[in-house]
């Protein structure tokens, strides 16, 4: 699952022209300095818009962070199609594991994840990111489900979950070496798991002991 935000040029007028550099100078920024130092002022100077233009569209640095991580959402991604669950899954959890690790390429965002620890707003940002990535993910379990791999109501969204977050969990609480090994054995895991189907869908109630 690509995990870039690097959000990408649209197509408008002057005034669509401000928000793409206004959006894209605050996600060279979040990667160069972080949540924490990054400023409206340093905004405006690195996108040449007036800041005073700048506060009157976004208000604040939350309000900028939150507007450029749903612009990054965009950037153009889609699942590998291998005919193979496990080495789908292992091709997405490789581009996260490139992604995330790579220098030139890490720093945004890993900046948007503690980014997401100081703001309201970035957190739903980089949720609404993460929704947009694992619903172009699903088509990963539904094509597996389709060959008869994994049980027809394996849910898409636990098996990204069980796939990326030992990644994520290395990276950003272990503070463990991530490697491309650890892409393979989170994608046999996830593999592993769906087949036996321990990942199925849930309806309401399941597991409360009731």
């Amino acid at each position: 699952m690509a995990t870039e935000l690097p959000g990408t040029s649209r197509p408008g007028g002057r005034t669509e022209r401000t928000r793409v550099a206004v959006l894209r100078a605050t996600l060279d920024l979040l990667a160069e300095v972080g949540f924490t130092e990054l400023t409206v002022e340093a905004v405006a100077e690195r996108s040449g818009v007036h800041k005073t233009t700048v506060y009157r569209r976004w208000e604040s640095r939350e309000g900028l962070v939150a507007a450029a991580l749903r612009f990054g959402a965009g950037e153009p991604w889609s699942p590998a199609d291998t005919g193979s669950l496990v080495a789908d899954l292992r091709r997405m959890a490789l581009d996260v594991v490139h992604a995330l690790t790579t220098p030139g390429q890490r720093e945004l965002p890993t900046a948007a994840v503690l980014a997401a620890f100081h703001s309201a707003q970035a957190a739903e940002a980089l949720r609404d990111f993460y929704r947009d990535r694992h619903a172009r993910a699903a088509v990963i379990v539904e094509r597996a489900a389709a060959r008869g791999e994994v049980p027809a109501d394996t849910d898409p969204d636990e098996v990204t979950r069980t796939v990326c977050g030992p990644v994520f969990y290395r990276l950003f609480v272990s503070r463990e070496p991530v490697s491309e090994e650890t892409a393979e054995v989170a994608a046999e895991a996830g593999a592993a798991a769906a087949r036996a189907g321990v990942l199925r869908r849930r309806s309401p109630g399941d597991g409360d002991g009731g």
